[in-house]
């Protein structure tokens, strides 16, 4: 496992448990010895992870052993048909998307993607989505919206791919396209922020009825690397600037902004992969039975994003 800054303390009691374990003598002085260890381990996780500062959830956040949103498909969802291309230019992998059906309710899923392994990231994009990602997303909305099938979408990306090619290829008009597509769905949308929820490049897939964050995900408008850049022309400064910009899911359900926070297994999502999906999977269900019975589901999610920032 990838172990983050703040766990060094973690670390040397994990290794430190490993190498009485790899002992293995069936000494009952070890065996205790174990026991009292891992008890401290446990105490202090969940001490260190009930008190992360913004800075450090941002590291939890990006962790490389969170699931994606091809874990959530495989684990939540029956009969996943994937759908390719924006029927313009090209697919984009950096964003997953296809129908299925959700405890048994066909569903349209669409969600960044990341990839495990820098293979795979490479392959991905590390998550951040061309122009013809997003126009692939309006394709499948289109779709759902004939077949009158509700969207789940999972958010996990640092932002929209800041190249050349993608600013040629008219990056921002396909994130505004997607915003309004999502606005214009008559179906009900949940959005689930799995990991990191950077920028306009997030905000496209989650413009929804309902905004889910797991408990240690992030959701700004920039990076706190951005932000530092710009205002203190230092990226250094970022732990200040993550603390400015209010991006923990516990921040944001204080100003209203997301309708819900997934708790996460104690230690983050990358200690229990398969608890998380479990989770989710649960508040999931739950959600989508009352979003479903939503008289007008388009016309809910235009006043909820227009009352943002009402006084």
């Amino acid at each position: 496992m990838i172990i983050l800054d703040f766990e060094k303390s973690i670390f040397d009691l994990e290794s430190k448990i490993k190498e009485l374990k790899d002992l293995n003598t069936g000494d009952l002085g070890i065996i205790e010895e174990v026991k009292r260890l891992e008890y401290k381990r446990k105490k202090l996780l969940k001490r260190m992870y009930s008190e992360l500062t913004p800075n450090q959830k941002v590291q939890v956040a990006r962790h490389q052993e969170r699931p994606h949103t091809k874990d959530y498909v495989n684990a939540l969802v029956d009969d996943f048909i994937p759908l390719a291309g924006d029927r313009l230019f090209a697919n984009d992998l950096a964003i997953t998307a296809g129908i299925g059906k959700f405890r048994g309710i066909s569903v349209a899923i669409i969600g960044h993607e990341k990839g495990s392994d820098t293979e795979d990231r490479l392959k991905h994009n590390f998550g951040m989505p061309h122009p013809e990602g997003y126009r692939k997303a309006c394709r499948v909305m289109d779709l759902a919206d004939k077949f009158r099938l509700p969207l789940l979408t999972f958010v996990d990306t640092a932002g929209a791919y800041p190249g050349v090619g993608a600013e040629e290829r008219g990056q921002s008009e396909a994130i505004a396209r997607c915003i309004e597509r999502s606005l214009q769905f008559k179906n009900p949308i949940i959005a689930t922020i799995i990991g990191e929820g950077g920028s306009g490049g997030a905000v496209a897939l989650a413009v929804a009825n309902t905004i889910l964050m797991l408990e240690h995900s992030i959701y700004s408008v920039i990076s706190p690397e951005g932000c530092a850049s710009i205002l203190y022309r230092n990226s250094e400064n970022a732990s200040e600037a993550a603390e400015a910009l209010k991006l923990t899911a516990q921040d944001l359900i204080k100003f209203k902004m997301i309708d819900g926070i997934i708790e996460e297994p104690m230690g983050g999502a990358h200690r229990d992969p398969v608890a998380t999906l479990k989770f989710v999977g649960e508040r999931l269900k739950v959600v989508l039975l009352d979003t479903v019975n939503i008289t007008d589901p388009q016309s809910h999610r235009t006043n909820k994003f227009l009352n943002f920032g009402k006084i």
